[in-house]
């Protein structure tokens, strides 16, 4: 057994790049329904038949988890700017009954 193991691979903070183009997460939905797996990530059936390089695919996966919470947070600005917009309809209607 291992008490440890450290692996030297390239960060995936590239994905945090100003000029980085992250996908539309309908576009990744489209390539998981055709390839069934994620895209930059190698199939099962490759991973079964070639083995993975444990550093290669840790970055890749930080890639992902990257992507993921730009996502989040693009989501998370998206859904203030609803909250503030169902604010100001809600004090429009409120105030368009109580002039009646």
């Amino acid at each position: 057994g291992a008490e440890g193991l450290i692996v030297y691979s390239p960060a995936a903070d590239y994905v945090f790049d100003p000029a980085y183009k992250l996908k539309p997460l309908s576009e990744v939905a489209a390539y998981i329904k055709e390839n069934h797996h994620l895209p930059e990530i190698p199939p099962a059936e490759e991973v079964k038949k070639n083995g993975v390089s444990v550093g290669d695919m840790q970055s890749k996966l930080l890639a992902k988890i990257e992507e993921l919470t730009l996502h989040m947070i693009h989501a998370e600005e998206e859904n203030q700017i609803l909250r503030e917009q169902v604010a100001r309809l809600d004090t429009t209607v409120t105030g368009m009954q109580g002039g009646r």
